[in-house]
């Protein structure tokens, strides 16, 4: 789970997994796998960030690199 602040400054936390989608538009813009939107303060960097972390401390980060490369070797 991540901790995100929406634009009216109250914080909101969600399961990273269902993000399908980040953009910067101006504001930074993440779409969910059900097409929710939500609307944040911080940075499309910053989100992925979290999420890169998210995905470690759950061991999906390592998994999604070694399959990653596998696909690669052709």
């Amino acid at each position: 789970m991540i901790t995100l602040t929406k634009l009216k400054g109250d914080t909101i936390t969600i399961n990273a997994i269902y993000i399908e989608r980040i953009e910067s538009f101006p504001d930074t813009t993440i779409t969910l796998t059900n097409q929710k939107k939500m609307f944040v303060k911080e940075s499309e960097e910053e989100v992925k960030e979290m999420v890169r972390e998210f995905y470690k401390q759950i061991g999906l980060y390592q998994l999604q690199r070694e399959v990653g490369e596998k696909g690669n070797e052709s």
